[in-house]
């Protein structure tokens, strides 16, 4: 830390459904009026707002009063300017932390989750009453953290695009996508898809675990702290310019693999977040590796 400034921890969380209702609806008779037209009680919308307030405020008041305090929501991240000696808490689901983790160049990241009977808490494994003791512990650089490997598409103009969970390269609208695609050993194959997924170990609890059970290949997901990825193509299509053999595989250490758009336009983003893309014309490289840069998650 900065021998001239207090430490700084930059809490990081997302608006919440009861939210997104009222600023959608305007009132909160109408937005419970439209939950019930489709079987929902506002109740149950409203306490899991409450109980997201109620860890948020947990957390501040657990901030010492001498450090210093960011605030950043998700939608802002991109527009956010994290410094090198950040403390980083996100109050939410575990696709938080991988949302934040992309911005990121080696904070410790502090996953608090607060409502642990619905999110499963795979990276956001802390109570908000845990933060308190665990700061300064974090600060000292004495908590157990675990590092977490990135995927990392780099486009051939140099542009550059990380993800903790998965990078999906295809096409906006998830219609048919058009390239050729190189694996990491060389064999090339030119695919009409709706698109490729490249996953990490973190992100095989997710998206690409759903992709692998319905294909039998959970054998192909590389474990939670593991420096491989997995990657998939979706519904290729066989016909006689595209094929549909190369569809899953690894991508080892040191490894890389390619996809050369045969597209007007196709776009990569990484956890879920659509609006932060590179885009692809007909002819540009796309490669996805293992990055540089690692997740460093507090663990208990």
């Amino acid at each position: 830390m900065s021998a001239t400034l207090a430490p700084r921890v930059v809490v990081v969380s997302r608006r919440s459904e009861l939210d997104e209702l009222l600023g959608r609806h305007g009132t909160r008779a109408a937005a419970a009026y439209f939950l019930k037209e489709r079987g929902r009680e506002i109740a149950e919308v409203e306490a899991r707002h409450a109980a997201q307030e109620a860890a948020l405020a947990t957390v501040s008041a657990a901030l010492p009063a001498d450090w210093r305090r960011g605030q950043v929501h998700r939608d802002d991240l991109s527009r956010f300017l994290f410094a090198p000696e950040d403390i980083v808490v996100t109050v939410g689901q575990d696709g938080l932390v991988a949302n934040a983790a992309k911005y990121l160049a080696g904070q410790p990241v502090l996953g608090v989750n607060p409502e642990p009977e619905r999110n499963p808490g795979v990276l956001a494994r802390f109570a908000a009453r845990d933060v308190a003791g665990l700061l300064p512990a974090v600060l000292a650089g004495r908590a157990a953290t675990q590092s977490r490997a990135m995927a990392v598409a780099t486009l051939d103009d140099g542009q550059q695009l990380a993800g903790l969970n998965e990078i999906y390269i295809g096409h906006q609208t998830h219609q048919s996508s058009r390239y050729l695609l190189t694996t990491p050993q060389g064999e090339q194959e030119r695919h009409s898809s709706s698109g490729v997924l490249v996953g990490t170990g973190t992100g095989a609890t997710g998206w690409c675990a759903s992709v692998a059970l319905m294909r039998d290949l959970a054998n192909t997901l590389p474990g939670p702290d593991a420096s491989e990825l997995c990657w998939f193509v979706r519904e290729a299509w066989p016909s006689p310019a595209t094929g549909a053999r190369l569809t899953a595989g690894r991508v080892g250490s040191g490894q890389r693999l390619t996809l050369t758009s045969e597209s007007e336009r196709l776009v990569a983003f990484a956890d879920g977040v659509e609006s932060d893309h590179l885009v692809l014309a007909w002819g540009q490289r796309i490669t996805i590796a293992t990055g540089t840069r690692h997740l460093t998650l507090v663990v208990p």
